[in-house]
């Protein structure tokens, strides 16, 4: 009686390992062959790119208006630059620089007449060609070493300047006439340096020179900006 328990229970432990053998190896090869499954594909998610607002930029139409004005000053110094290495090193090219360079006055005279006329815009022009002009005379003074008329030269050159600044302010109050005054007696003295330096051939302060009078128009080319879009907001609306 003993002996047919213990068989019993022996035939049962046996068949149980068995069955989990049984269990464990296909468990097995079930996770290497697994059954496909439907498996939901989510649509990639598009995310819109980052905007950032800023004083300097809040639409396309002020910031399309800051681009352009900062090229032509860009403009404006980068041709006096041409006329001003052709006159010291008798450079050929100098009255097409010239030519250029005038051209360059009345892009900004007509660059300001959707605001405030045609009229206001040739002035500027007017005021700016004289400007130019002034300015070859002091660059043909400081080469020849003429004291007497770089002095003339100077006194009419900053006449001039002062006369561009009254104009400027009396058409847009956020262009104030002493801040317009500072702006333009730094140009022209940054643009005598600029000069001086070339004559002398010291050609590391002539650049040096140069990169200063291109951070200062920027400045003012800015402010010019900047006034527009605050004296006439209607026209730099969103949409």
């Amino acid at each position: 009686m003993k002996n047919k328990i213990a068989n019993f229970l022996l035939f049962g432990v046996f068949t149980t390992i068995i069955l989990l053998i049984i269990v464990f190896t296909t468990s097995i090869f079930s996770g290497c062959n697994p059954q496909p499954q439907n498996i939901e594909v989510k649509e990639e998610e598009t995310l819109e790119p980052a905007t950032f607002e800023t004083n300097e930029n809040k639409n396309d139409a002020a910031a399309d208006l800051k681009t352009a004005m900062r090229k032509l000053w860009e403009d404006h110094i980068t041709w006096t630059r041409n006329v001003i290495i052709c006159l010291v090193d008798s450079a050929p090219g100098g009255e097409q620089a010239v030519k250029r360079l005038m051209n360059n006055q009345e892009d900004i005279g007509n660059a300001i007449k959707p605001y405030y006329g045609d009229e206001a815009g040739n002035k500027l022009t007017d005021l700016l060609h004289t400007h130019i002009a002034i300015s070859a005379n002091v660059v043909k003074a400081a080469k020849a070493g003429n004291k007497t008329a770089l002095d003339e030269a100077n006194k009419n050159w900053y006449a001039n300047a002062d006369e561009i600044s009254s104009f400027l302010s009396a058409a847009n109050p956020a262009w104030g006439i002493e801040e317009m005054k500072t702006m333009m007696h730094d140009h022209l003295k940054l643009t005598t340096d600029e000069a001086v330096a070339r004559i002398k051939k010291n050609y590391n302060a002539d650049v040096d020179a140069y990169d200063k009078v291109h951070d200062e128009i920027l400045k003012m080319a800015d402010m010019l900006a900047d006034g527009i879009v605050k004296q006439f907001p209607n026209k730099f609306k969103d949409g």
